[in-house]
């Protein structure tokens, strides 16, 4: 049994609404030395004798967990 993790980012040059929102909140809270925020999701699960767990996650994130237009993703197996 393999744990999955996928994290799931726009891509650099689409804008973030939901970040800046995220940024804005920060500097009216006092963190003025907040930038570039950006936020993304992450997505776990448990993933039963894969033979190529990447491939498969691979696939998987290419066909339904990420937008591949305008995101990007990282995959972590253990």
């Amino acid at each position: 049994m393999a744990k999955v993790k996928v994290h799931v980012f726009l891509k650099p040059g689409v804008l973030d609404v939901q970040g800046k929102a995220v940024e804005g909140a920060l500097h009216g809270l006092g963190w003025a030395g907040v930038s570039n925020a950006r936020v993304g999701k992450l997505i776990e699960f448990d993933l039963a004798d894969a033979k190529d767990a990447e491939a498969e996650v691979k696939t998987m994130c290419d066909t339904l967990l990420a937008n591949t237009v305008i995101e990007s993703y990282r995959i972590e197996i253990t």
